[in-house]
């Protein structure tokens, strides 16, 4: 396994890479799609909103499904299914002429997700545990990667040709990933003999690990509060002085901090996580994503809130590598496909709600408080996990509830 796991490591990392960066290429241009493209004259940021979000509810929906088959038949043959899937569904975005039917195509991208998941899981499970941590933190980069280059690229596709031609490109570079999955991806003596469990079951034996309840909580919370600050992003740049033509460049710089911190960061964590234990990177992520919220408070030029989200970005990079590292931890082998799509699920969930009630909270509060609710509450959370920091100690798993 010693160099299959390396191999397994890189060539996902690659995938991964170039899922996300498909993602990231088309999404930020789903408004000017919608207007330009497909007619829609009125109600633009409702029409983008609930196509950006029908996505994720879907996604969050049916990944136990998926989820169950990964345990049953392999992750693999969750990336190869996935990844073609998708690539064909960008494909057919290119040639919609309808706003409704594009609604439809995207509740399918959501319905047939699952790539990036099944790309962790797999890493996880065919990792030697004394690498886990390192393997996920560096899978963490591939996201983080991807979402930096994606909306350069796209924008630069988008304004060469137009924004239809940007679900073009996703569709060839997530056909690659495809591919990928197909012809470079080795699963190591997966038992396809054992008995697929139902998705009842399968959230009741998720429901008895009361600590992977925590985690998927952990899980949720840590997108949640991440997303809730998107669409207030561009807004905060024009308050801290920033010009109204220049603040989508001052967002997306912004963006690109953390994304950069996450590069730097992430695999370091994992490294740190394994020498002291996860449940301590993730206090330390979640103190410090905490106390970066609530010092955007003080700051008051574009410039400093920039400064300052590369240096929480750089705490906040640990908590993801280690929440996935203890999923690993406290659940068994062949429950871990299953477990990894409920953290999907729970991801899902948090990504459609966070941008919603940041929306809403901003048009009741100033931008500024949202980030002081925003930190107290990642605070919060790091306070409550230090008092169970046991839980990363391998006596205290349950019984049946497996080590990598």
């Amino acid at each position: 396994m010693n160099v299959s796991w390396k191999r397994n490591l890189y060539v996902l990392w690659t995938g991964v890479f170039f899922c996300s960066m498909a993602y990231s290429a088309a999404i930020p241009f789903i408004p000017l799609f919608l207007k330009n493209d497909l007619g829609v004259e009125h109600h633009v940021n409702q029409w983008s909103g609930f196509a950006f979000g029908v996505t994720f509810l879907a996604s969050a929906l049916i990944a136990p499904y998926w989820g169950s088959l990964a345990d049953k038949y392999g992750r693999r043959p969750m990336l190869i299914r996935s990844g073609y899937c998708l690539a064909a569904l960008y494909l057919v975005t290119f040639f919609v002429k309808d706003p409704y039917v594009f609604l439809l195509v995207r509740v399918c991208q959501g319905l047939l997700a699952g790539y990036v998941p099944a790309s962790i899981t797999l890493v996880a499970t065919n990792t030697p545990e004394e690498k886990t941590g390192y393997a996920l933190g560096v899978m963490a980069t591939a996201s983080a990667s991807g979402g930096i280059i994606g909306p350069l690229v796209g924008g630069v596709v988008s304004h060469l040709t137009s924004n239809r031609e940007a679900f073009l490109f996703s569709a060839a570079v997530v056909f690659i990933s495809a591919l990928i999955a197909s012809f470079f991806v080795k699963e190591e003596k997966f038992n396809r003999s054992a008995k697929r469990s139902s998705i009842r079951e399968d959230l009741s034996q998720a429901v008895h690990n009361r600590t992977f309840i925590t985690l998927l909580l952990l899980v949720g919370l840590s997108t949640f509060s991440v997303m809730i600050l998107e669409p207030l992003l561009t807004i905060y740049m024009t308050q801290l002085g920033g010009e109204q033509s220049d603040a989508s460049l001052q967002a997306g710089i912004v963006f690109s901090a953390v994304g950069i911190a996450t590069l730097i960061a992430a695999p370091q964590w994992g490294k740190i996580g394994q020498r002291i234990g996860f449940i301590k990177v993730l206090v330390i992520g979640l103190a410090g994503g905490g106390i970066g919220n609530l010092l955007q408070y003080f700051v008051g030029h574009y410039t400093e809130f920039g400064a300052l989200r590369f240096v929480y970005g750089l705490f906040f990079a640990g908590v993801y590598p280690a929440l996935n590292a203890m999923i690993v931890r406290v659940t068994a082998p062949e429950f871990r496909g299953r477990a990894f799509s409920l953290s999907q699920s729970s991801t899902q969930f948090a990504t459609m709600l966070g941008p919603v009630l940041g929306g809403l909270l901003s048009g009741w509060i100033p931008i500024r408080w949202v980030f002081v609710l925003n930190g107290i509450m990642l605070l919060c959370s790091a306070v409550l996990l230090f008092r169970k920091r046991h839980l990363d100690r391998p006596e205290s798993r349950p019984a049946g509830e497996g080590a990598a």
